[in-house]
């Protein structure tokens, strides 16, 4: 469908000197007039900046899933709910029965954006992203606006005036929600509310909206809980009859004694409610996380190297992770559809075990709510040896993907106290990606490597890259080990690096650099050099 625009004013002529200061006032009044209102629906068309749908840890360019990606058997389940299309259930005699059509919901996009912060290159990309935001969260995304101003309105985000061309654009589409690129106050939500006439939610609310729906394991659950309720919570909305106002004396109604509310409003009730709530789920995470610390002291205590895979949300970790390992984790064709942080062993070529994990992928403005709450999924990060990250290479903004994950992750690094981890980046959908941002890529970052997950390219590269790039064994001896002692050879093997091995009359003889703990228990059989 073609691009339709709020209004048909446009300047036809450039002033042949710079604009004055009643000229920009001007032309920052006619922007919202002059901004994009595309139609989205679909897939839309990504040469005219509308959001292109991805695919969370999956590849964005292919419905289709290959032999790595396993039988999928959670995506079937996830999709069995789904509604059909082409079928109908519509009455042809209401007048008995009350009939109310099933359909997806309809929004508006709204974004404000600043010269002195971004570009409207930028700022488009950022819409398309809401874009797929929402059509990931279950709706169907009808127009979208810009406007330019110097920060977002306190009372409407947009401005009244611009809020009133937003509430005839939301009535000419019969949209029924506006979604704002931004984070919303409670005063700002209420007050574009009363303008527009729907409901109003922010960039973040779609994002909790999402976790929700893909939430599936206890902790995941929690983890999304406690994050919408640190939302919900300063944006209680009350003040009227249900919130049970306390009054002294006469009232707005006429009433005086006997009709004063309780000792305590119910907003009030609500938010201790909230607040106790949010308090167990931090004791029930934090006992859930028990189990998978001591998982992680006792790969440590073993000398099993850790990887953890990073990236935004679109980039496709776990399609990486069912090629590498074979994990058959959950790949589909929507933004956050794998939550749950997935452990999976691997191996170098050479023999070397080492483990890699899957965690929650990352997006622009990732509310702090999440990060707050998924905070013990993301110290696999923190406490991995190397994190291979994952960037879409054919993403229009790749660089800001990057910028994004590392942003995040040096918060983490700075709470925690911990020195950043070694990085290894992995352009993935090389197969799709213009060649020209792949050179720019790989001659930007110094340690990366293209690859595709879905045809397999570029995969062998990586798995050396990332053997070189594991922490090495750093007590080198000479050892002759009693042949009854063949699991000390298997972990010498396993775990540490074998230079040279002979066997002797007496035993199998390692020139190997191992860790200190394996090397405390082969002292006794070490040899000793003769000059």
């Amino acid at each position: 469908m073609n691009q339709r625009h709020v209004s048909a004013t446009e300047q036809s002529t450039e002033p042949t000197t710079g604009p004055t200061h009643d000229e920009r006032a001007t032309e920052r009044d006619q922007e919202f007039d002059r901004a994009i209102a595309r139609i989205l629906r679909g897939h839309g068309d990504s040469r005219d900046g509308v959001a292109q749908e991805a695919s969370d840890d999956g590849d964005a360019h292919t419905d289709g899933h290959t032999a790595w990606d396993g039988d999928q058997l959670d995506l079937a389940d996830r999709r069995a709910l789904r509604r059909a299309a082409g079928l109908s259930t519509e009455l042809s005699d209401v007048t008995e029965v009350e009939y109310r059509q099933l359909r997806l919901e309809r929004v508006v996009l709204a974004g404000v954006w600043s010269s002195a912060d971004s570009n409207r290159a930028e700022a488009e990309v950022s819409l398309q992203e809401l874009s797929a935001l929402a059509a990931t969260a279950g709706s169907d995304v009808l127009a979208g606006v810009l406007q330019r101003r110097s920060t977002p309105d306190v009372a409407t985000y947009l401005g009244s005036g611009k809020a009133e061309a937003l509430a005839e654009l939301v009535a000419a589409e019969g949209a029924d929600t506006v979604v704002c690129d931004g984070e919303l106050s409670a005063s700002q939500r209420r007050g574009l509310e009363d303008i527009v006439k729907v409901k109003v939610v922010d960039r973040t609310a779609v994002i909790l909206d999402i976790f929700a729906q893909h939430a599936k394991s206890r902790e995941g659950k929690a983890q999304v809980e406690l994050a919408q309720l640190e939302y919900l919570l300063p944006r209680l909305r009350g003040w009227g009859e249900s919130m049970s106002r306390q009054a002294g004396g006469r009232v707005a109604g006429g009433a005086g004694i006997g009709s004063r509310g309780p000792g305590e409003t119910k907003i009030e009730l609500d938010r201790r409610r909230i607040r106790g709530r949010m308090a167990k789920l931090r004791r029930e995470i934090k006992g859930m996380g028990t189990a998978r610390v001591e998982k992680r002291s006792l790969r440590h205590a073993r000398a099993v190297p850790s990887v953890s895979i990073a990236g935004y949300t679109n980039a496709g970790k776990s399609s990486l992770l069912n090629r590498l390992t074979g994990a058959g984790v959950l790949v589909e064709n929507a933004l956050f559809a794998t939550l749950d942080p997935t452990v999976r062993r691997a191996q170098t070529p050479e023999g070397r075990p080492y483990t890699l994990a899957d965690t929650v992928g990352f997006v622009r403005s990732l509310p702090h709510q999440l990060v707050e709450a998924f905070r013990s999924t993301l110290e696999e990060v923190a406490e991995s040896d190397l994190v291979l990250h994952v960037v879409d290479g054919s993403h229009p903004d790749p660089e800001g993907q990057l910028a994004a994950v590392r942003g995040v992750l040096a918060d983490l690094y700075a709470e925690r106290g911990a020195s950043p981890v070694a990085e290894l980046v992995a352009v993935n959908k090389a197969d799709v990606a213009d060649p020209e941002v792949l050179d720019r890529l790989l001659r930007r970052e110094k340690n990366a490597v293209a690859v595709s997950a879905r045809t397999g390219a570029g995969i062998e590269e990586l798995l050396a890259r990332i053997a070189e790039q594991l922490p090495v064994p750093d007590v080198e001896l000479e050892v002759c080990v009693p042949y009854d002692r063949g699991d000390l050879v298997h972990r010498v093997h396993t775990t540490g690096q074998v230079l040279d091995e002979e066997h002797t009359a007496d035993g199998t003889r390692l020139l190997a650099r191992v860790r200190p703990r394996l090397a405390a228990e082969l002292e006794r059989y070490r040899m000793t050099r003769t000059a």
